[in-house]
């Protein structure tokens, strides 16, 4: 394939000046091919992975496009998720830097709905959002499509995925007048190709085949591990491996908080980004950690996007992640630049088919790494003081303590004695015995008391959760009680779909519902519970606010019943 520049694109000067800010020379495959094509107006499917540019090969060519002295929505990007919502937002902002009179906005469930409005009411040309919010907009009358010149369906499978598909359909058929749709996938699905037959007109085709999934310089490891032992073992293998730097990541905004303050408490140099930050302070702590004045940054897969940074030694998967993809963007932060680079991801038993999947999508083996002992760790910790002491005994700075040392041995104290007591002090250590850590005897445990091996599939647990009528006994998923049911004609798909997209968690992770006349029952896994708790409580499903909390265990007092 030809190689594009992006300094002989045929588009404005604003646009190009923007990509030479962003450090951008040379357009990846999909923007290549697909950047002609949108330029033309005809409609287009492209069959990409997540992280190949997507954005930029739909971004560069419809901004040109933009009537600024119109400020009627004229660009309508549809995503799965707030967080890719936002991203593709600032993606906007970024190549629309110098575009005046051009405003992008991105609309999502649980955001302030005024803001959006008032965001929608001075003009914004460019919307990107969530279905579900376009939908509450458009049934406003604060998004109307009159204008709309391109619709693009960003991620169409994880849409459909999540359970968005009549969204999309009742959103595509309210456009009356000829627009350029621009559909965006990483699989070609039957579902996925029923709407391009559907709305689509004469598409073209534009495919990336994924054949470097993983470069060859990353040992990729996997720990099987308790869920409660994850932090323990993870500090283990840092003071193993001693990484000059280190990522950890995590599914959730709530789980980083959670374990960048614990390894603080621990007196690690670490510091965490996610969405919730601004953008300014992101950019400050990503700068320090380049510079290396931070050696540890944990981070969500949004706020991690496209960091570049070489000396990388070490990624964590502390929770795994939600796709194959993004398992492949967070472990190629290390081994950059043919350096060697080692990835750990964290599994508890139960997760053991989501590891085998990320391994047949990367046609990748990983090895099992034995937990550390803390015999292990201290050996480790004491050779490399040792060798420390040797380089230091090199030059001639040390003599200047040796009165002190001097004086403490005319004192009656043996020289053995004071340097084991320095080492001691160094290193820290505390003789306690190892804690078990072994997740076959807990899981062995288990798999006896319900009869079930780890392979248990939904509705097993949805099952399960019917007959227990209260707290869910599925390892690692929280009850919750919502306070609307049949009688607001809910159906699990609007719950799921809610959920899925308000909190941008994975549709398929949701365990059992139950829906009774006034309330409803619903699963989640534990990770994500904060985050439903917060966000879920802001959000409306049929038009009604709901109430959501965590489910109380049976034979506690009874809860009332919301109308």
């Amino acid at each position: 394939m030809e190689k594009m520049i992006f300094n002989e694109l045929n588009c404005s000067d604003e646009i190009k000046k923007a990509i030479s800010d962003m450090g951008f020379t040379e357009a990846t495959p999909i923007q290549a091919l697909a950047i002609p094509v949108v330029m033309s107006g005809a409609d287009m499917v492209g069959q990409a992975q997540t992280g190949t540019g997507k954005t930029a090969a739909f971004g560069i060519p419809t901004i040109d496009r933009i009537d600024t002295s119109s400020k009627d929505l004229q660009v309508l990007v549809l995503c799965p998720t707030r967080e890719l919502a936002v991203q593709v937002g600032e993606e906007f902002e970024k190549l629309a830097k110098y575009k005046r009179g051009l405003n992008v906005l991105a609309v999502y469930g649980g955001d302030s709905m005024e803001r959006q409005i008032r965001g929608l009411r001075r003009g914004s040309q460019i919307v990107v959002g969530t279905p579900g919010r376009v939908m509450d907009h458009m049934r406003r009358g604060t998004i109307k499509m009159d204008s709309l010149k391109v619709l693009i369906l960003d991620e169409a499978d994880e849409m459909l995925n999540m359970g968005f598909r009549e969204d999309i359909e009742e959103i595509l058929s309210t456009i009356e007048q000829p627009v350029q749709k621009l559909l965006f996938s990483a699989t070609m699905k039957r579902s996925i190709l029923d709407i391009v037959k559907k709305h689509l007109k004469n598409p073209e085709m534009v495919k990336i085949e994924n054949k470097e999934i993983t470069t060859p310089n990353i040992s990729q490891m996997y720990v099987e591990v308790k869920e409660q032992d994850k932090l323990e073992v993870m500090t283990r293998l840092i003071d193993m491996y001693n990484p000059k730097l280190s990522l950890i990541f995590c599914n959730t905004k709530s789980k980083v908080d959670e374990i960048e303050e614990k390894l603080l408490n621990k007196g690690y140099n670490i510091s965490k980004i996610h969405g919730d930050m601004k953008q300014s302070v992101r950019s400050s702590v990503i700068q320090r950690f380049k510079q290396g004045n931070i050696k540890i940054l944990i981070a969500t897969d949004v706020a991690a996007r496209g960091l570049d940074i070489d000396d990388v030694e070490m990624v964590f998967n502390f929770d795994v992640p939600q796709h194959e993809e993004h398992y492949v963007h967070r472990i190629g932060r290390t081994g950059r630049a043919g350096r060697e680079g080692r990835a750990f991801t964290m599994v508890t038993g139960r997760q053991m088919r989501d590891l085998r999947d990320i391994m047949t999508y990367t046609k990748k083996k990983m090895k099992l790494h034995n937990i550390p002992t803390l015999k292990d760790v201290r050996k480790v910790k004491v050779q490399k003081f040792v060798d420390m002491l040797e380089e230091d005994m090199k030059n001639d700075e040390y003599k200047k303590y040796v009165s002190i040392v001097e004086k403490m041995l005319e004192q009656g104290h043996d020289a053995k004695d004071i340097a084991a007591a320095l080492l001691q002090r160094e290193l820290n250590f505390t003789e306690r015995d190892d804690v078990d850590m072994n997740p076959s005897s807990s899981r062995d445990e288990s798999a006896r008391r319900s009869g079930r091996n780890d392979r248990n599939d939904r509705s097993d647990r949805s099952d399960r959760g019917r007959r227990e009528g209260g707290q869910s006994r599925e390892e690692g998923m929280v009850r919750m009680f919502v306070n609307i049911g049949r009688d607001k004609n809910l159906k699990p798909e609007h719950l799921v779909r809610a959920i899925a997209s308000e909190v941008g968690i994975p549709g398929r992770s949701i365990g059992a519902i139950d829906i009774y006349e006034k309330y409803t029952f619903v699963e989640v896994p534990e990770q994500y519970s904060n985050d439903v708790l917060d966000v879920m409580n802001k959000v409306k499903i049929n038009g009604v606010r709901v109430n959501v909390e965590v489910a109380q265990k049976k034979g506690t007092k009874k809860r009332r019943d919301f109308s």
